[in-house]
């Protein structure tokens, strides 16, 4: 039986109090997703419980049958084979937001509010070609990496991540990461003056490098759970995740990683992904995105797309008998904007049975077990 996991980043929310309580996933329109519920069982699980950071890192490996002790320490480096990029045991990469500052100082936006998709591009030329020291990595939008030789200084700076750090003063956040690297402090000074430019509005637009990361080897998919899979989405650290597990990862061309992406194409690379392979992750980022700017309206109009798109489709297409698991990551809460340890909706079934069944699932653990592990193949 094929397994298929749809992955709607950050599904868990807290509640709203404009909604009298209720989360995005309450507020949503989702008919195909309460028929699956009722063929199988709606939970609420914690995926990263009490051990791991919530973070979709940690989260999805753990879905992906990963252990603990493969976990790399930082993300940047998944990034960057998402990019079909790979560095050598002497080098180290490191996530590196545009982000915007008040006239105190004061970090206003982690991805580059009130800047253009021109205005990031143009940027992102002009900072590629300044350092003989670091390479510059556009990734979309906001999102960039930098490339440098390895130093151990560095890879012990815990920069706060940006998403995590509104209101804080930049400087401070900075200052350890600067005094670690003559390098990395003299990049930063040398693109501080160069993106004054396009401070507008007592905004002021800065790079903001953090979560350094090494070369680092995870078992393949196919040696942790004796199955090939496919991983099919545009987000990079979700990329990165399937290369470096050597699952297939499809290129997409209409889809991005936030609300606006297109669904549908998601849907048809699915459908060739479960033609080929047992076990399929299929990766929506937007409900995620949408939390961090508090916007809990985007996210619950983006999981009922899901539901009428991409799974609604997905049913009444599917001739042969599916293990479906519908769930989160993590909770991202659209109240704070932030990543959080709480419990989120998990969806589980079999399609085509002939009697509804119920499923013990409570911790991450069941969720793997069901999805790679169980034996009845027939339903």
């Amino acid at each position: 039986m094929t397994s298929l996991i749809i992955l709607i980043d950050g599904l868990g929310d807290d509640p709203i109090p404009a909604w009298n309580g209720l989360t995005p996933f309450d507020r949503s329109y989702h008919p195909a997703m309460d028929r699956l519920i009722k063929e199988g069982n709606l939970n609420h699980v914690s995926i990263c419980e009490k051990d791991v950071v919530p973070g979709s890192l940690t989260c999805i490996l753990r879905l992906l049958g990963v252990p603990k002790e493969f976990f790399p320490g930082n993300r940047a480096y998944l990034e960057l084979l998402a990019q079909n990029r790979d560095i050598s045991e002497y080098e180290m990469v490191l996530r590196c937001n545009v982000i915007s500052q008040d006239s105190s100082g004061r970090l206003v936006s982690f991805n580059g509010m009130g800047l253009t998709s021109r205005e990031a591009e143009e940027m992102a030329k002009a900072v590629s070609s300044l350092s003989p020291d670091i390479e510059f990595i556009h990734l979309s939008g906001y999102r960039n990496l930098l490339v440098m030789d390895r130093s151990e200084a560095v890879l012990q700076v815990q920069t706060a991540p940006p998403h995590e750090s509104m209101g804080l003063p930049v400087e401070e956040l900075l200052s350890e990461l600067k005094e670690a690297s003559l390098s990395m402090r003299v990049f930063m000074q040398e693109t501080d003056a160069m993106l004054q430019r396009y401070n507008r509005n007592d905004l002021v637009y800065r790079l903001y490098p953090w979560g350094a990361s090494c070369r680092t080897e995870i078992p393949s998919f196919e040696t942790l759970n004796g199955l090939q899979g496919a991983l099919v989405c545009q987000t990079e650290i979700v990329r990165g995740i399937g290369k470096a597990l050597k699952m297939e990862v499809p290129e997409l061309s209409y889809c991005t990683a936030d609300i606006d992406t297109n669904v549908r194409e998601k849907l048809a690379v699915t459908h060739d992904m479960l033609k080929k392979y047992p076990f399929v992750m299929t990766h929506f980022n937007g409900t995620d995105e949408a939390a961090h700017r508090h916007d809990y309206e985007g996210k619950a109009d983006f999981i009922s797309r899901i539901d009428k798109e991409f799974l609604e489709p997905l049913l009444d297409n599917s001739e042969s008998p599916m293990r479906i698991v519908i769930c989160g990551d993590h909770v991202t809460s659209s109240v704070t904007g932030k990543h959080t340890r709480g419990k989120g909706p998990v969806i589980t079934a079999e399609t085509k049975c002939m009697a509804k069944k119920n499923f013990a699932i409570n911790t991450y653990r069941d969720i793997v077990k069901f999805l790679m592990k169980e034996s009845d193949v027939n339903g």
